[in-house]
């Protein structure tokens, strides 16, 4: 709970958009204007949004009323999705609970085709046009638009490998930068007394949760394993868990890890808190997690860490047969659509449309001068010590509220971190990000498929990975069973599906 307050912390101080303002302009000259908007409340329970100063703002430059209807985030599906199933009394503007992969919503006709409303919607035009990947990741299986998005950073602040540099430099080795090098590092975190305790017995090689092993190490192995499915240079998509020689290869290179003792043998089930008290400790030498955790959660655990140089500290990507890489995320975390049957269609388009302006990003995502943040002489900004001492004063402006779509950007983070931090971020992960498989939209057909065979699939891999990692299945006698049972779970046809999603993706990006 303690980490996930810390990401919603960070994430609310990590929005930027354009320094410069555009000149304010409301949207309607009507007295009385009012939109309705159905979305979720703080994350944080104290603070409600209703309102807030800098959505009244926002409101009133646009010259209506915002009518909130505003739910808990916790539970804003199981609230959200009976109300958008009846289609009764809904609001103008909806948040919707998921990104609607199924176009559960748009079958049903519940939303307005915003592409059709571009003539009034300069400034979404202009961010589609700018953010072709989004633009192509919003495009319904017919070919329109009905969303949208508020977005996340993609292009560093993501999970990236970390290394106890302190250690690294008792041995007096650069950080190793392939699969080779790195396993002779932790060779020798194992064999060292690397903490200086006098026990060569304590020092944990490599202390990494499960869920990013596929992060860490498929990429050097020529898979995305991260999204499962990926497309190579030709557009083939290919299930990573399927590749015979590429998955095995993966699988025998942990295994002898495991082997070894430098992956340890808790590794299925390793926590985030149980890392952190490594650290605390001086027990381990590598990890894997966001990159916005190297200063304040990981290097922060060391009572020597001043803040002017980091000790857990990200390194860029480990190559193997194949050129390391980063899987970055899907940068769409939520999406707004307009009510069909909203009172007046257009002002709602026309609100979504100011939304993505710069002047109104520029005060959701920063507030106001003297307020939440300060010009410096050179003409950049910084947040105020009070947003990042109070954050329930914070949220409760309405910056960064999850009830508005907003554009995040790395440079908002940047100002509020320590200047080795951010070094190591724009040098060791940025360069290396690549974008994950796209979330497209799915017909009807292909969700059906999807429902039908991709979660037992996913349950057999996961299951199967543990036991070839740790012994329990010999992969060189049961791997090409594995494959055979893939097969008959009906992995080709998921393949398919997965294809033909790439390729309208691919027609889009056009």
């Amino acid at each position: 709970m303690k980490a996930s307050r810390i990401l919603a912390l960070v994430l609310a101080l990590c929005m930027l958009c354009s320094v410069g303002l555009a000149e304010s302009a409301a949207i309607t000259d009507k007295e009385g204007a009012s939109v309705s908007i159905l979305a979720m409340n703080s994350w944080y329970s104290t603070v409600d949004l209703s309102d807030a100063t800098l959505l009244n703002e926002i409101a009133k430059r646009a010259n209506v009323t915002i009518n909130w209807n505003l739910l808990d985030p916790s539970s804003y599906s199981d609230s959200v999705s009976p109300m958008l199933a009846s289609g009764q009394d809904l609001p103008d503007i909806i948040e919707l609970p998921d990104l609607d992969p199924n176009m559960t919503y748009l079958s049903s006709g519940m939303f307005v085709k915003l592409d059709e409303y571009m003539d009034i919607m300069p400034n979404y035009a202009k961010y589609l046009e700018e953010n072709p990947v989004i633009k192509a990741l919003l495009t319904a299986a017919d070919g329109h638009i009905y969303y949208v998005p508020q977005t996340v950073v993609t292009n560093c602040y993501q999970p990236v490998l970390m290394y106890n540099m302190e250690w690294v430099k008792q041995l007096g080795i650069e950080a190793p930068a392939t699969l080779d090098s790195f396993v002779e590092m932790l060779r020798a975190f194992r064999d060292n007394d690397m903490n200086g305790n006098g026990d060569t017995t304590d020092e944990t090689p490599m202390s990494m949760m499960s869920a990013f092993l596929p992060y860490a190490f498929g990429p050097a192995f020529g898979m995305d394993l991260v999204s499962g499915f990926y497309a190579d240079d030709a557009g083939k998509v290919h299930y990573a868990y399927a590749e015979p020689e590429k998955y095995k290869a993966y699988l025998t290179f942990l295994h002898d890890l495991y082997e070894e003792g430098l992956l340890e043998v808790e590794f299925s089930s390793l926590n985030r808190d149980q890392i952190t008290a490594r650290c605390a400790n001086n027990t381990t030498g590598v990890t894997y997690d966001y990159s916005w955790q190297m200063s304040n959660l990981y290097s922060a655990q060391y009572p020597e860490y001043d803040g002017t140089e980091g000790i857990i500290v990200g390194v860029p990507p480990l190559s193997g047969e194949y050129e390391g890489y980063y899987v970055g995320r899907n940068p769409i975390s939520s999406i707004f659509g307009v009510n069909a049957k909203a009172a007046d269609v257009e002002l709602a388009v026309k609100f979504l449309d100011y939304a993505m302006s710069e002047e109104a990003q520029d005060l959701y995502v920063w507030g106001m001068e003297g307020l939440t943040y300060e010009v410096k002489e050179d003409g950049t900004r910084s947040y105020l010590p009070r947003c990042t001492e109070d954050a329930i004063w914070y949220q409760g402006l309405g910056i960064n509220a999850p009830c508005m779509p907003s554009q995040q950007s790395a440079s908002a983070t940047d100002v509020l971190l320590p200047a080795w931090h951010v070094k190591a971020v724009h040098e060791n992960e940025a360069p290396y990000n690549r974008n994950p498989f796209p979330a497209t939209y799915a017909t009807e057909e292909e969700a059906s498929i999807v429902s039908m065979y991709l979660v037992d699939v996913q349950t057999y891999v996961d299951e199967r990975a543990v036991a070839f990692i740790c012994g329990y299945a010999d992969i060189e006698t049961e791997f090409d069973s594995y494959l055979s049972t893939l097969k008959n779970m009906q992995v080709d046809e998921l393949i398919k599906v997965r294809q033909a999603q790439y390729d309208r993706y691919a027609e889009a990006l056009k």
